[in-house]
């Protein structure tokens, strides 16, 4: 046996180089599409480059960052082997985050981490980073896709992205600015969105249900519904706390945690959020959930969006027009509470949350029952 029969080398440990390259050539069209005139250079470089001279306008920038991933709503997509939509979810769970502030997210960067580059695979999985990313009005800067044979099966990855965001310092959004009476307004979500997949993905296997089951209430097969990806409401809600008579004064992205937590996150000490479950239907999918898995109504609520994916606390005077403005984007929305005095800590109420995630912020109380 010659030496270099005996030779180990990167390809043999599973590593291949030229699969990575190919599949950079195969996303190129689709990250370029999401540059603009900021966007210094083009895609392979050592680090992405964005011209921020027109922050000289600014008076006082604030830069807004946010990072974040998936979670195992990855698996839903491996297993269907339909990879073009979790981009969607990944800019969602990122630029979203960073709009809460009013802040307009400026660029993004991906990472993939994978058992095997499969070109084709991960060109997908940007292309649709880079889809969500025009969606948003944010340029994909730059990304890195790293293959890690022996960790992770060749079918299998993990997605995680980062943005960077500016807001003027006047106009930065928060529990400071929500005063009594202000409205809290509900924005759609698309789905499921991609927080609570454990919980979801427990319950299915439990039933012993598969991806292509037919399901009628869904009108599609139950992999089809679990995969539907995230909104997107970065560009709607920069375009309403922009818009002056809507007198937005915060949003919260309803993610980890559920509704209340989350609400709970960008409302001040001393200040209650009441929210009405008779406001909206819970959509079908959650409904199966909650049905399929005899899930407690408490476990729900603080584990999935309920049909909630973004919410806005605004003016009582300008409520109105901030759902009308929404409704001329296409976001369906509706008014689903007010916000007032805080009452009494109700502790051990499950209905009652206050502070949430480390934040020692306002309250939120659950009234009613789903319409």
């Amino acid at each position: 046996m010659s030496a270099s029969e005996n030779a180990i080398t990167y390809a043999s440990a599973g590593v291949d180089v030229e699969a990575g390259d190919k599949a950079v050539e195969l996303m190129k069209a689709a990250v370029k599409a999401t540059h603009n005139n900021s966007v210094i250079g083009g895609v392979g470089g050592f680090a992405g480059l964005y011209d921020v001279s027109r922050l000289l306008t600014y008076k006082k920038p604030l830069l807004a960052t946010s990072t974040d991933g998936v979670g195992t709503k990855v698996a839903i997509a491996q297993a269907l082997d339909i990879h073009h939509t979790i981009g969607f979810d990944l800019v969602g769970m990122v630029v979203d985050d960073i709009v809460v502030v009013g802040a307009e997210p400026l660029f993004m960067t991906d990472y993939i981490a994978c058992g095997k580059v499969v070109p084709e695979r991960i060109a997908d999985i940007v292309r649709g980073i880079a889809a969500a990313c025009e969606v948003a009005g944010t340029a994909l800067v730059g990304g890195e896709t790293a293959e890690h044979p022996g960790l992770l099966g060749v079918d299998e990855y993990d997605v995680a992205g980062a943005a960077t965001g500016v807001v003027e310092a006047a106009d930065l959004l928060g529990p400071e600015r929500v005063r009594e009476g202000d409205v809290v307004i509900a924005m759609a979500s698309s789905g499921i969105h991609s927080n609570g997949y454990s919980l979801v993905r427990r319950v299915i296997n439990h039933a012993g249900w598969q991806l292509e089951r037919q399901i009628p209430e869904l009108s599609r097969t139950l992999g089809e519904e679990l995969l539907e990806p995230t909104r997107v409401y970065a560009a709607d809600c920069l375009d309403l706390a922009r818009y002056a008579p809507a007198g937005v004064h915060g949003f919260s992205h309803v993610t980890g945690g559920g509704l209340a937590a989350n609400l709970a996150r960008v409302l001040p000490k001393g200040m209650e959020a009441t929210v009405d479950r008779s406001t909206w239907a819970l959509p079908p999918v959650f409904k199966l959930i909650s049905e399929l898995g005899n899930v407690p109504l408490p476990d729900l609520e603080r584990t999935l969006n309920l049909g909630v994916g973004m919410v806005a606390i605004v003016d009582a005077a300008g409520a109105d027009a901030a759902l009308t403005r929404l409704a001329e984007r296409g976001v369906p929305a509706w008014t689903m509470g007010t916000v007032g005095a805080a009452g009494d800590p109700e502790t051990g109420n499950p209905d009652y949350v206050q502070g949430a995630k480390g934040v020692d912020g306002g309250a939120v109380r659950l009234v009613g029952s789903y319409a």
